[in-house]
């Protein structure tokens, strides 16, 4: 059996009054018509009780504004960018508007037509962690007028609004805690190379290593997944002088490094420190809880919606690219060594 959706008359019917009347309250007009308090009372008990959904698709078709904005990151399976997904929706519901979120699974093409589609939607902004470094497509849009806030990933020569750490400083804080303790045997599993945190954490780990004097150092891997940690610790544990500290650029990274270095019976710290940019809950409840550069994910959120909203307010705001400091999280993971 169908249900017949409530409609505006049936609201007036119960109410006892017009659906021109009902129209107006529900589309929050009643004080542009001087509507009494007692029959905006009469329509909302009248909707409440008949549980009335609003059209919004309709009403989007006569204002042209669709309350919506778009969220794309290159992983949901990532938890970093899945917490980024979930703090952006708290923030943007908010504000009234809702959020449709789409997986760029770290591919341009994939990025363009997930973009594509949510702008045929009349989306009013984006928030966006761009998944390579192709950037024409969002530089267009921005262009044209969406308003478009780059979160974590972000393009340094473009205009584009973007809200992240300062990659380089979390870098370097890592890798100047495993010098401290003692290890100059260290390699770095990097993720995508082309991404402007991965160069920029890159960058920090050279040059905190060559500070110290530390010329020789490794640097592998090519994706912030998994299995690039998996394979690539794999393939350390081969070497005839295994690393005594390994730097993960990402804790998906991270995971699977330690899955196998249980494999080898390799035992962390005693005999492979480990650090890793990222924070994660499962870090804490792991054997032995990992040390982290954690990143604030939920300020960052927060002031990329403001940027967005401010835009949309037509407020525009002079600050437009914002680095924030992480955080060093020390753990039970790395050994001191003499």
């Amino acid at each position: 059996m169908v249900t017949r959706k409530v409609s505006i008359a049936d609201i007036g019917e119960r109410a006892g009054l017009s659906i021109t009347t009902v129209s107006r309250v529900l589309n929050g007009k009643a004080e542009q018509y001087r509507i009494g308090k007692k029959s905006q009372q009469k329509i909302k008990e009248a909707a409440e009780e008949l549980e009335y959904i609003p059209n919004y698709f309709a009403s989007n078709l006569k204002s042209g504004k669709s309350r919506t904005i778009a969220i794309i990151v290159p992983s949901l399976t990532n938890p970093f960018f899945a917490g980024f997904a979930s703090e952006i929706n708290s923030e943007v519901r908010r504000f009234g508007y809702i959020s449709i979120i789409g997986d760029s699974d770290e591919n341009n093409e994939t990025e363009k037509l997930e973009l594509q589609q949510m702008v045929s939607r009349n989306i009013e902004g984006l928030i966006i962690a761009p998944c390579g470094n192709q950037f024409e497509h969002l530089k267009k849009l921005y262009e044209q007028g969406l308003p478009i806030v780059c979160i974590d990933r972000y393009f340094e020569h473009l205009d584009i609004p973007y809200v992240s750490t300062d990659n380089y400083d979390g870098a370097v804080t890592a890798t100047k805690h495993l010098i401290e303790n003692g290890h100059s045997l260290i390699t770095c599993i990097q993720g995508i190379q082309q991404s402007t945190p991965n160069l920029l954490r890159i960058k920090g780990f050279k040059d905190a290593m060559e500070d110290a004097g530390i010329k020789s150092y490794n640097v592998v891997g090519d994706d912030f997944t998994i299995q690039n940690g998996y394979l690539e610790t794999k393939l350390l544990l081969q070497q005839k002088e295994i690393p005594t500290a390994i730097f993960t650029l990402s804790n998906t990274i991270a995971m699977g490094c330690i899955k196998a270095l249980k494999e080898n019976n390799i035992r962390i710290p005693q005999d492979v420190s480990v650090i890793t940019y990222d924070d994660h809950q499962y870090l804490d409840f792991l054997e032995t809880p990992i040390t982290c550069i954690a990143q604030p994910v939920s300020d960052i959120s927060k002031i990329a919606i403001k940027f967005l909203f401010s835009r949309l307010s037509n407020d525009e705001n002079r600050t437009k690219q914002v680095l924030l400091k992480p955080e060093i999280k020390i753990k039970k993971s790395v050994r001191k060594i003499n």
